[in-house]
């Protein structure tokens, strides 16, 4: 038992997590579609909640982001962190307005603000763990996005894994290099705070080594045109030409609408 949950918690499955959620090599139903579909999909379900006062309407909407994320296979390192978050603001702003002398209505008031935070995450959770970076970038540009910013999100998504390895090397070389505590204290204290130190520490030269990547990928990306085929109609029909809706794009789309529609209106209904 405590070999597996030192195998979960290490280093090694947090990089390999977070390039399975930034290459969406997980699967799932998102991920078979097109991507400009499902950035109109994200866009209805993260403006809806914020359209509505109803608590009985959040919740339902709440419960359809629920679904979208077991559709879209996110994986437990980012629902991890987002139930996480979710809880402790729960909890922080439950006792803030108790301390500071709230009542019922402020807790419904802050269950409101909750239930929209949630359903947006969700959402965002379901849409972007999904798409790729080449289908992401894609996407963008044919909404005329900025080229820059197409390209922007391609190169970071891309860089991830990189930047993964590098700190990994230099946060296990000053490792090597420091000597253990002589007296980790209560709990082990000393060892955590050495453990944190060398965390910050390494974050250092990983800037200087991103730096010299981003100088390094811009000019190999000018001297191949990458501004003026970004900007030139032919090269922006080439780029776009693998983009193609299939019938479960719009069966998904047309199955969304009606499931926002009609959690406002059963929402309404509620007693709550």
């Amino acid at each position: 038992m405590a070999r597996t949950t030192h195998d979960v918690l290490s280093v090694e499955w947090v990089r390999l997590e977070l390039l399975r959620t930034a290459y969406s090599t997980r699967g799932g139903l998102f991920s078979r579609m097109d991507p400009r579909v499902v950035l109109a999909w994200y866009l209805l379900m993260a403006l809806a909640p914020w359209f509505t006062h109803s608590t009985g309407v959040l919740a339902l909407l709440f419960a359809l982001g629920a679904v979208s994320v077991a559709l879209a296979r996110v994986g437990p390192l980012v629902l991890g962190l987002f139930l996480i978050g979710l809880l402790g603001n729960v909890v922080g702003l439950f006792a803030a307005s108790f301390l500071f002398g709230g009542d019922l209505g402020t807790l419904v008031a802050l269950a409101e603000l909750n239930l929209k935070l949630g359903a947006v995450s969700m959402a965002s959770m379901a849409a972007f763990v999904s798409l790729d970076p080449e289908k992401l970038s894609d996407a963008l540009l044919w909404f005329r996005a900025p080229e820059l910013l197409a390209f922007g999100v391609s190169y970071g998504y891309r860089m991830l894994p990189i930047l993964v390895d590098e700190y990994v090397t230099v946060f296990e070389g000053q490792r090597l290099r420091h000597a253990p505590v002589e007296r980790p204290g209560l709990l082990g204290w000393r060892v955590i705070l050495q453990w944190c130190t060398l965390a910050v520490t390494a974050f250092y030269p990983i800037m200087l080594n991103t730096a010299k990547n981003v100088r390094t990928t811009v000019e190999a990306l000018e001297t191949r045109g990458f501004t003026y085929a970004a900007a030139n109609p032919v090269g922006r029909r080439l780029r776009l030409a693998s983009l193609r809706t299939a019938g479960l794009d719009w069966v998904v789309l047309v199955v969304s609408v009606v499931a926002v529609l009609a959690a406002y209106r059963l929402g309404a209904l509620l007693p709550f």
